[in-house]
Order: structure tokens, then C-alpha cells, then sequence
């Protein structure tokens, strides 16, 4: 199994992409130990004292680690546990997260379509990419609410992603959205 690493914008957060999927839809978010009950995975990483934050995304996990840890020491230790536990086919989630689905979009009216097509075809393939997810939560009186996770939450760089790229596109494709907000 290869596990290799990648920045992210946050210097807190570490991306370690695995050749293989880890979770086939979607993405999930364990910002602190206690929501974790649904993800053996994520239970075993917060035992690591440096973690603060774990994010499992198609076919990596991004690590967020405390600020008195550097990364040189880290890696190798994530990457060893990360092979073993992989290997041994022990469940990555479990309950209602080990069945998340694609968001449907069915029952929406045009503009919400919109908005859900473009951030699932531009935004979140994008985000991805730095180790994290935008995942939608609503749309009210001209304000798109998107709630980030992964090494998009608390990333110095969050609001210029937001406000600069998220927000600009949707203005710019869909008239009906006046500005884009975190929650």
C-alpha cells in the first residue's frame, strides 16, 4: 500500500492520500475526539497525542495536529498506522456514515440546483485537493451557507477561498446569490 503526503494551505493540516478509496461518497469530518463514534478510524487517530482533527476524504485523510508537534516527527508514525490499519480491513465508518450517499437534488428548485451542481462540479473537487470539503447547508434571501471541514476549517486561507473564489463563481453563474457565508 503507498501513502504519500501533501500540503495543505492550513500549516496545521497534512493530507496523507492512500492508492486505494477510503470512503466512496462524499466526506467526513471529525474536528475533535467526541464526535468520532461512528468511525473506528478516526477513534484510533485521536489516541495519537498530536491529533486535533481528523477529515477522510474519496482517497486520503487530512491530519490536523496540534501546534507544539512538527510534522517531520508525525509523518512517519501516521503513515506506518495508517498502512497496518488499512490493511487489516477493519471498517473506516460505521452506522449512518458508513452509508453516506451523493446529496440528492431532486426536490430542489432551479436556483438550489444550481448552486449544489456548481459546488459539487467546481468547488468541492477543488477543495479536495488542499485536504478538505465544502459541503452545502442552505440557501436563504441571497446568501449561500456552506460549512467547511477538514483543513478548510480554520485555515488562514478560508475566507479568501470563500469570499474570492466560492463566492465569485456563484455571484458570477447564478444571479439569484448575492454572497456566500461559513457556518
Amino acid at each position: 500500500m503507498m501513502i504519500y503526503t501533501e500540503i495543505t494551505p492550513n500549516p496545521a493540516s497534512l493530507k496523507f492520500v492512500v492508492d486505494r478509496v477510503i470512503i466512496p461518497h462524499g466526506s467526513a469530518d471529525f474536528p475533535d475526539e467526541s464526535t468520532t463514534d461512528e468511525s473506528p478510524l478516526a477513534q484510533k487517530l485521536f489516541n495519537f497525542r498530536f491529533v486535533e482533527g481528523v477529515f477522510f476524504g474519496k482517497n486520503f485523510i487530512t491530519i490536523t495536529k496540534g501546534e507544539a508537534f512538527q510534522w517531520e516527527a508525525i509523518i512517519p508514525v501516521v503513515k506506518d498506522f495508517l498502512k497496518g490499519y488499512l490493511a487489516s480491513d477493519q471498517p473506516i465508518l460505521t452506522g449512518a456514515l458508513a452509508d453516506i450517499t451523493p446529496p440528492a437534488i431532486e426536490d430542489d428548485d432551479d436556483v438550489v440546483k444550481k448552486i449544489k451542481e456548481l459546488i459539487e462540479s467546481h468547488v468541492r473537487p477543488a477543495v479536495a485537493m488542499d485536504g478538505g470539503d465544502i459541503v452545502y447547508q442552505g440557501f436563504e434571501a441571497g446568501t449561500v451557507q456552506l460549512k467547511l471541514q477538514g483543513s478548510c476549517s480554520g485555515c488562514p486561507s478560508a475566507v479568501v477561498t470563500l469570499k474570492g473564489g466560492i463566492e465569485n463563481l456563484l455571484t458570477r453563474m447564478v444571479p439569484e446569490v448575492e454572497r456566500v457565508v461559513a457556518v
